[in-house]
């Protein structure tokens, strides 16, 4: 975890729900964050921020079909891992839910991401991500190979 000079208390805490969308290949999605967002540029979990009254799950549900055109079930969502970071203005807390189970063609929405690919979790690695996202990168690769 980094810390940063500013005092825990006045660092702001951004709850954020994102997915592994898992396909049957076993491989991840993962889109790219559009240049002008912070962060832009770099690959990410599918997903979004939890807005206020809302359920993690909820928030993941509502970002999928909004972003991706993709409608995912309650059901279908397993609560796998989660990261906690701090960023420089404020901590972000993540938790990553696995999905093997959607329905929909994916379509990317314009403004929510550049691109979006399926790579097998070793190649996750091979892309830049934030801090937040990579920490997870490990967990997904021994989800796959055990």
């Amino acid at each position: 975890m980094q810390m940063s000079d500013a005092p825990p208390s006045s660092r702001r805490l951004l709850l954020v729900a994102a997915a592994a969308l898992i396909d049957s290949s076993g491989r991840v999605l993962i889109t790219q964050r559009p240049q002008h967002k912070q962060l832009g540029g770099l690959w990410e979990f599918p997903g979004g921020k939890v807005e206020p009254g809302e359920a993690p799950e909820q928030a993941l549900i509502r970002e999928l079909k909004e972003e991706l055109d993709l409608t995912v079930e309650h059901d279908a969502l397993d609560p796998f891992a989660f990261a906690s970071h701090a960023y420089p203005d404020f901590h972000l807390l993540m938790p990553l839910y696995v999905a093997t189970r959607w329905s929909g063609e994916m379509r990317l929405e314009p403004n929510s991401a550049q691109a979006a690919k399926w790579v097998i979790p070793a190649a996750l690695r091979d892309h830049e991500m934030p801090p937040a996202d990579v920490v997870l990168v490990d967990r997904l690769i021994e989800r796959s190979a055990a």
